[in-house]
């Protein structure tokens, strides 16, 4: 016999506590009533932070930019095709090996395949990728497996009644201890041997330890925006530009931390047959394995560099294709958005984060962003797991919220991102917000298929209605219905004033840029690495 609805729900709440469970997003409904309200009692009670969002899709990447801020976040959805409006954000969260909570209210399993309203089978919903525990007993939520480093989800078998008599704190959830943190075992430390020619790619994730090793041997550090990594003097700011000229063709070895996901110079690099390619383990359910490579756990380096000619030359190209690269953008008779890329970095004060969609923004800016001093650390955060663009302002909501202490919490991404989005602004007048300006370059389109083979000329006739997709959309309109500041700015100087005034708040800085001649640009761009 089943446990009631409101026992399931006082035991979840309980079991989330001591995951260290400390925010939660519900998305409302009928099924998931008793578990919605036993976690309002618990955040009345002080011991978790309670968001609501009315679109599913929002509220799980809103619970995944919490827990990318450190914070440990859990979803809540009732049943149906709610749950499946999790699973972007889910198999984002299972690819970049992010620390999930979903739990999904369900019918009994006497009413599955039945035809009961809203009842389909939601057991392994979300596919291979995610274990699903199923839930009909308090035993069983107490028994759920503490082992939560990547997505676990939570469906619970709820029956009538759904509602309570009387919402009710339990008295056992403040003095509930936290699960025991496993113990990370220290990495086997593997010695690198000098001689070949090496680079140390950071791709999404990698954190400290691939400036550490590249700054220990003396090697360049090809690091992207979100990597954690791309501080210090080795950091090359126009690396997958030099990837394509003599200094790449001689590179003889790479090691790679993290995921690497943004250029093709780099996933040709690591695809060469005259490369030997070192892999450090990462998160995520298919870490990085390119074909031929080694698995190598904790590479250090000891003695003095390996080669500083091999650092020098690339550092020396690197400056001088930065000077060429500010001087072609210099040119340009209008705002591009290179320009808003690096006018939004600029604006970032250390201790700040800086949340980046993907498809042209996460590119302009690793291609604009100059290595900080170490120790002066921004925090650039970016859905690099799947890299879709879904639910990016949801991620950066979430990730602001969860750094109360941060000094400042910007956003970058594209205009067709935000408006796949723009429920997230949405919020009702009890829920939290953080302090966020988002930066929108609108070019009204897909800037980033320009620049792809579909950009050709000979693919014209249909490249606008399939790929460029203008939405003509007014974004100041759009901000206005759900009353948030909008500011457009159509110059460089008055992007800059817009970012060193933030109002407080969420806010919308709209750059207004253009479409056309942006494959003219990026050609001209990779020109410029042919001369260094």
């Amino acid at each position: 016999m089943t446990d009631s609805s409101f026992a399931l729900a006082e035991a979840l709440v309980a079991r989330l506590r001591r995951a260290g469970v400390t925010e939660v997003v519900v998305a409302p409904g009928s099924r998931n009533a008793p578990v919605a309200m036993a976690l309002w009692a618990a955040a009345q009670a002080g011991v978790l932070r309670l968001h609501t969002r009315i679109d599913e899709r929002t509220a799980g990447f809103l619970a995944l930019g919490l827990t990318r801020s450190g914070a440990r976040a859990a979803v809540l959805t009732t049943s149906g095709t709610a749950v499946a409006n999790l699973h972007p954000a889910v198999l984002e969260a299972a690819h970049a090996g992010i620390g999930l909570v979903v739990v999904s209210a369900d019918r009994p399993a006497r009413l599955r395949r039945t035809g009961a309203n809203q009842t389909t089978d939601q057991v392994g919903i979300f596919g291979p990728l995610v274990p699903t525990h199923d839930l009909t007993s308090v035993a069983e939520v107490a028994a759920v497996p503490a082992a939560w480093d990547s997505v676990v989800h939570l469906n619970l078998q709820l029956d009538a009644p759904l509602v309570p008599p009387v919402p009710r704190a339990s008295d056992e959830w403040a003095v509930i201890s936290p699960d025991s943190q496993p113990i990370r075992q220290m990495r086997e430390k593997n010695p690198l041997a000098p001689g070949p020619r090496t680079v140390v790619v950071a791709g999404d994730s990698a954190g400290p330890p691939a400036r550490r090793l590249a700054e220990d041997a003396g090697w360049p550090l090809l690091a992207e925006p979100s990597s954690g990594a791309r501080t210090g003097e080795n950091a090359l700011r126009t690396y997958r530009l030099l990837l394509g000229t003599e200094l790449g063709a001689s590179i003889e070895r790479v090691v790679v931390f993290g995921r690497p996901t943004l250029s093709r110079p780099v996933t040709r690099l690591l695809e060469r047959a005259d490369v030997e390619v070192l892999v450090v383990p990462g998160p995520g359910v298919w870490p990085v394995r390119p074909p031929g490579s080694t698995t190598v756990d904790g590479p250090t380096w000891s003695g003095a560099p390996d080669d500083p000619a091999w650092l020098g030359a690339w550092r020396e190209a690197d400056r001088e294709l930065g000077r060429r690269l500010d001087r072609l953008l210099a040119e340009q008779p209008a705002l591009t958005p290179y320009d808003v890329a690096a006018a939004t970095h600029a604006a970032l004060p250390a201790g700040g984060l800086l949340v980046v969609g993907a498809s042209s923004p996460i590119r302009d800016l690793d291609l604009m962003l100059r290595p900080p001093a170490v120790g002066t650390r921004r925090k650039v955060v970016a859905n690099r797991g799947l890299a879709g663009i879904d639910g990016t302002i949801s991620t950066a909501i979430g990730a602001a919220l969860g750094r109360p202490d941060g000094t400042r919490n910007l956003a970058l991404m594209g205009d067709l991102t935000f408006l796949h989005d723009q429920t997230a602004l949405v919020l009702g007048p009890d829920e939290p917000r953080p302090d966020l300006t988002i930066v929108v370059p609108n070019d009204d389109g897909g800037a980033i298929f320009s620049m792809l083979e579909q950009g050709a000329p000979e693919h014209a006739a249909s490249f606008e209605r399939l790929f460029g997709t203008p939405h003509g959309h007014d974004l100041a309109a759009l901000c206005a219905a759900a009353r948030v500041p909008h500011l457009r700015v159509g110059s460089r100087p008055e992007l800059e004033q817009a970012l060193a005034s933030p109002n407080g708040g969420i806010e919308v800085v709209e750059a207004v840029v253009s479409r056309a001649g942006r494959r003219e640009l990026d050609l001209r761009i990779r020109g410029l690495a042919e001369a260094t």
